[in-house]
């Protein structure tokens, strides 16, 4: 068993997020610039979880609407038909296009509500100063960061679905309001992974000295 091993902060090191380079700041600057890339640097971001917060609050509202109101609306001769994303799910649901269904129903159900459930823990666990599953905590960040930008594939078939079948006027297609608060919460989501600063899930285990195996 030994102790947790000191932060770069406790050296008084910072990392830059951009090219992961460790360097000393410029003395009386509380924050300066990476010597590698140039890019901005600081020992922790500023109100990293008040804006983070923020973030992910307003992509929970607007995740409401984006599955209640329709994402695309299709005219034909015998009438006008709208769909939300999960109508769009059980259409697509078929011998030959259950994949597609599959991926859409993944990418835009299954990822936005636990990005908005993984980014809340981690800011809650946070914010209590928790010392425990550190590492799967780092490792839940992580995948949340890689995964999050496969969100988009939704608002990509739709844009695409509505910019290619236009048969007027015997069939057009047109995206629907669902669609821009889908893409709201995709925004969103992604700003508040930006924002959080996965520094502090180790700050209460260094402060307190945690003994780890």
């Amino acid at each position: 068993m030994g102790a947790t091993p000191a932060t770069a902060m406790q050296y008084g090191l910072q990392n830059c997020g951009a090219c992961g380079l460790l360097s000393w700041p410029v003395p009386g600057l509380p924050e300066g610039r990476c010597p590698r890339c140039a890019e901005p640097v600081a020992f922790r971001k500023r109100d990293s979880i008040e804006r983070t917060w923020a973030l992910l609050l307003a992509a929970a509202v607007c995740y409401i609407p984006a599955n209640l109101l329709p994402v695309l609306t299709t005219t034909t001769a015998t009438g006008t038909d709208s769909d939300t994303i999960l109508q769009g799910v059980i259409l697509l649901w078929s011998p030959t296009g259950w994949p597609l269904s599959l991926i859409v129903l993944i990418a835009s159900i299954i990822i936005p509500s636990a990005k908005i459930a993984v980014l809340a823990y981690l800011l809650i666990t946070v914010q209590r100063r928790s010392v425990r599953i550190s590492e799967q905590r780092i490792r839940l960040f992580r995948m949340v960061e890689i995964i999050g930008r496969w969100s988009m594939v939704d608002v990509f078939v739709d844009t695409f679905t509505a910019a290619l079948v236009q048969l007027q006027p015997l069939m057009s297609v047109e995206p629907g309001p669902g669609l821009f608060f889908f893409a709201m919460v995709v925004v969103l989501t992604m700003l508040a992974v930006e924002s959080f600063d996965r520094r502090l899930i180790w700050d209460a285990a260094s402060e307190q000295g945690v003994q780890y195996g």
